[in-house]
């Protein structure tokens, strides 16, 4: 499985081939990250929860498809801003893990100021 430094590295070349540098701010690539997710979210839209939960196989293509993106884009705007992607997410889980105490958040879906 690649790593995402190898993805990062993967992705400055596909972009660099192509002369995509001089779009990707990380403006323009926040845009495209949202417009990706609303894609993902388009997979689900109108599905039951157990519909969701049970995506055939062509419905399954298409959020790997759509999720990959979401992921490419992230990848690509963290490197563009420096950003250690799987230090944020460990540091976000900290941070979340302090604000969603088990003994407060188990068995609710109360945001955590409301816990």
């Amino acid at each position: 499985m690649a790593d995402l430094n190898t993805l990062r590295d993967q992705l400055r070349t596909f972009a660099a081939e192509r002369d995509w540098d001089q779009f990707h701010s990380p403006k323009n690539l926040a845009s495209a990250l949202a417009v990706e997710a609303a894609e993902l979210l388009e997979k689900f839209q109108w599905l039951t929860e157990a519909e969701s939960r049970n995506l055939p196989p062509e419905g399954l293509e298409g959020v790997r498809q759509e999720v990959a993106d979401v992921l490419l884009y992230l990848i690509r705007i963290s490197d563009k801003l420096g950003i250690d992607l799987i230090a944020a997410a460990k540091a976000k889980m900290a941070l979340n893990a302090q604000k969603y105490p088990v003994e407060l958040s188990r068995g609710t879906s109360r945001k955590y100021d409301e816990v």
